[in-house]
């Protein structure tokens, strides 16, 4: 800011041209002098220094109304986000709720008992979502990484979860009936309680899987899959093994 710095008095019309290094025209020379004397004036007019320091104080009270008021719009692009999850329950497509749950669960919001049957969700990141109770029948989550994720009591019948990341997840009494686990990953998850008659584990990762009380595995395809003790045992209780 430069309108509280002080400016010396140019003098005389004489003593200015005689000090300036610039030799313009006589009339460039004259409206430069004018300029001086009226940066001059300015410069010790107490009211524009008083708008400067009225200038900054107003800036330092839209920078506090603005953090003040960051909870409020933090709610409302959470309200926002579930409008759009929400105006699109049981119809097909994106229409952006993969933004809308990425966005919601990179701020830490819960989406326990959401409704995404028939969602295209192919690629979402939900890392470490909270997604107990939710809806995931036929849904197309190719490629999503729900690492880490809750999805306990969940329904995912013919839900589509091929090549997804699945480490970790909890699906603990969730419904797999008929779900398409081809190549996915799922090391260290727990299949406590769950149901995976009719799915497709084909060439699957079930290293470290728990596995414990499985509710049903009939006609469950566990070819190629990476965990010999639950093929082994998948077997002994109605699954398939084929290419």
């Amino acid at each position: 800011m430069l309108i509280s710095e002080k400016r010396e008095n140019p003098g005389t019309w004489a003593e200015w041209r005689n000090q300036t290094q610039h030799r313009w025209p006589l009339p460039l020379a004259a409206l430069d002098y004018a300029m001086e004397w009226i940066v001059y004036k300015l410069s010790n007019w107490r009211f524009l220094e008083a708008l400067e320091y009225l200038g900054r104080f107003g800036v330092l009270i839209a920078v506090i109304f603005y953090f003040a008021e960051s909870g409020d719009r933090l709610k409302q692009k959470h309200y926002q986000a579930w409008q759009v999850i929400n105006s699109a329950q049981d119809k097909g497509g994106n229409g952006g709720r993969i933004d809308a749950l990425e966005q919601l669960n990179a701020d830490g919001v819960s989406l326990v008992g959401v409704n995404l049957s028939s969602a295209f969700l192919m690629g979402v990141q939900l890392p470490k979502a909270r997604l107990a109770r939710s809806n995931f029948d036929e849904a197309d989550a190719r490629n999503a990484n729900f690492h880490q994720a809750i999805l306990a009591d969940a329904s995912l019948q013919y839900a589509n979860l091929r090549d997804a990341h699945l480490e970790n997840v909890s699906f603990a009494r969730s419904d797999l009936t008929d779900a398409d686990l081809v190549g996915a990953d799922l090391t260290n998850a727990d299949l406590t309680g769950a149901i995976l008659e009719d799915a497709d584990l084909r060439n699957a990762n079930l290293t470290g899987v728990k596995w414990a009380s499985l509710k049903s595995v009939k006609d469950l395809n566990v070819f190629g899959v990476k965990n010999a003790a639950f093929v082994t045992w998948a077997l002994a209780h109605g699954a398939i093994s084929k290419p």
